[in-house]
């Protein structure tokens, strides 16, 4: 259980970080990911895109297997 929450975790840091980039090709603004400004900080969860981007990872690592 441990291990899923800290993947996860990681994944939504790397995520976060390669967010302006991805932006630029449509992924960050999909219905799902929320954004709202908490404290004059605006604060990005990558729900729907996480999602995504796994599922894609997970489909090119089946057709490489």
């Amino acid at each position: 259980m441990i291990r899923w929450t800290l993947t996860i975790f990681i994944a939504l840091v790397i995520f976060s970080a390669i967010l302006p980039w991805l932006e630029k090709i449509g992924i960050g603004r999909l219905p799902g990911d929320v954004r709202f400004t908490l404290f004059g900080k605006t604060v990005f969860l990558p729900f729907a895109s996480t999602v995504l981007l796994s599922t894609l990872v997970f489909l090119a690592a089946k057709l490489l297997r």
